[in-house]
């Protein structure tokens, strides 16, 4: 591991004055990917900023057809939130089935979206529930923050605050999980949004998260599960694109009954 410096935040501007006055410094929530990296020399920083104990950055509100989660909300906490339950069935799921107890225990809401992992969760429902995500410079939609393999909208000195939520009618998560990680080697999101129409999410089949139109448009036509046809379907050791591809049209299946 680099030499690097640590800093503890005491609020959202300090944290911002620090990552903004130095190119290298990167801000610490539960470390579950930049702690790694960084023992095995992948990434190198010279200022670490903890941001993980600003209460700006935690609790839970609704607001009219709106849930709000803070960015340092840790997966546990999602998963045992009974205000999340109710209004968003499917993201308190989600949080549940990530990595292990441990991961579960450390890992952030906006670690996670930050790092964008295309096997990562939290991106399918980000998409699949329009949400935005509030920063501290602006609000980010769904479709405009995920830009493709690791990369966001994000600027170096711009810090994840909340994500906001459409809340739906219903929602239901489905993943199979890679054995020895628990990543999704196929995850699903659906969300009923009423009016805003049916929504599906894949996560972990592809080099991003991506909106699954031919699925959105069988489940309002209350037709079979079609065939996943997706240019970026990933071909590695763990599975082939074909078999990703398949896995993706079952987690959307097992998604359809656990809203039934």
């Amino acid at each position: 591991m680099h030499n690097f410096e640590y800093r503890r935040a005491a609020s959202v501007d300090e944290a911002v004055a620090l990552l903004a006055g130095d190119g290298e410094a990167r801000p610490l929530s539960g470390g579950m990917t930049l702690i790694p990296s960084l023992k095995h020399r992948l990434n190198q920083v010279s200022q670490l900023v903890d941001v993980a104990g600003l209460a700006a950055l935690r609790g839970v509100s609704l607001s009219g057809d709106h849930l709000q989660v803070g960015a340092a909300m840790r997966h546990q906490e999602v998963a045992d939130s009974s205000e999340i339950a109710r209004s968003v069935a499917g993201l308190a799921r989600l949080a549940g089935l990530i990595g292990d107890p441990q991961v579960r225990a450390r890992g952030t809401l906006g670690g996670s979206i930050a790092n964008n992992d295309p096997a990562a969760d939290y991106p399918a429902a980000v998409l699949a529930l329009d949400a935005v995500v509030v920063t501290s410079a602006r609000e980010i939609a769904a479709a405009d923050f995920f830009q493709g393999f690791f990369t966001t909208a994000l600027q170096p000195d711009e810090l994840i605050l909340a994500v906001r939520f459409k809340r739906p009618k219903r929602s239901a998560y489905a993943k199979f999980k890679h054995p020895a990680s628990g990543y999704a080697m196929a995850g699903v999101f659906l969300a009923d949004l009423g009016d805003s129409g049916l929504r599906v999410a894949v996560t972990g089949a592809a080099g991003g998260v991506f909106r699954w139109t031919e699925a959105e448009a069988a489940w309002a036509a209350s037709q079979p599960a079609p065939e996943l046809d997706h240019p970026d379907l990933l071909d590695d050791i763990h599975a082939p694109a074909r078999y990703r591809g398949h896995l993706a049209r079952l987690m959307y299946e097992q998604a359809l009954r656990e809203l039934a």
